[in-house]
């Protein structure tokens, strides 16, 4: 891991401790996991909200002032609007991707759960995702949550991986094997 992502992934980790511990004493880990949900979904659609945690052009109390009325307007709880202020009065909200997925983590685990990033060919089924779900949980004796993305150029297969384990079941995979065993060969 570079130097840079570790900084980042340490900073988020003191924020996401303590709020989780702050959420958790107050019995509002419900309302938590739907501020993430909040944040994550602006994460994503926006690019003005992106440019506006990453960009060093934004004044602290530029970024504050953005960010006090964009809780406000998702109507996130106190505890992450006053955690999403001090980030912004410390110039720290470049970390908020990582703090997010950090508490999500974080709350994974509290609940025994753990996630699985499963990548297609093709888009699965519901019945070939709970399949899957619950081949994973005899597995690793954990509830299992599925995040699936498709891609194409796997020709056929999957790729599964839970936490750092990855099994790669993809044609794609198995020609690039064939691939270079001939390449050896000859």
């Amino acid at each position: 891991m570079s130097e840079p992502a570790s900084i980042s992934t340490s900073i988020a980790g003191r924020y996401a401790t303590a709020v989780y511990e702050i959420a958790s004493d107050g019995k509002a880990i419900k309302v938590l996991e739907t501020d993430l949900d909040a944040l994550q979904g602006a994460l994503a659609d926006s690019e003005d909200f992106r440019a506006l945690i990453h960009s060093p052009i934004y004044s602290r109390e530029e970024q504050g002032a953005a960010i006090a009325a964009l809780s406000k307007k998702m109507k996130l709880s106190d505890t992450l609007a006053n955690t999403l202020a001090l980030m912004a009065q410390n110039r720290r909200l470049f970390v908020l991707p990582q703090l997010v997925a950090t508490l999500r983590d974080i709350i994974a685990a509290e609940k025994g759960e753990v996630t699985a990033d499963v990548v297609s060919a093709k888009a699965l089924t519901k019945t070939q995702a709970d399949k899957l779900a619950k081949s994973l949980k005899a597995s690793t004796g954990k509830t299992v949550t599925l995040n699936a993305t498709v891609d194409e150029s796997l020709i056929g297969g999957l790729i599964v991986k839970v936490g750092s384990r990855m099994i790669d079941t993809s044609i794609r995979s198995k020609l690039n094997s064939l691939q270079n065993a001939m390449k050896e060969v000859g």
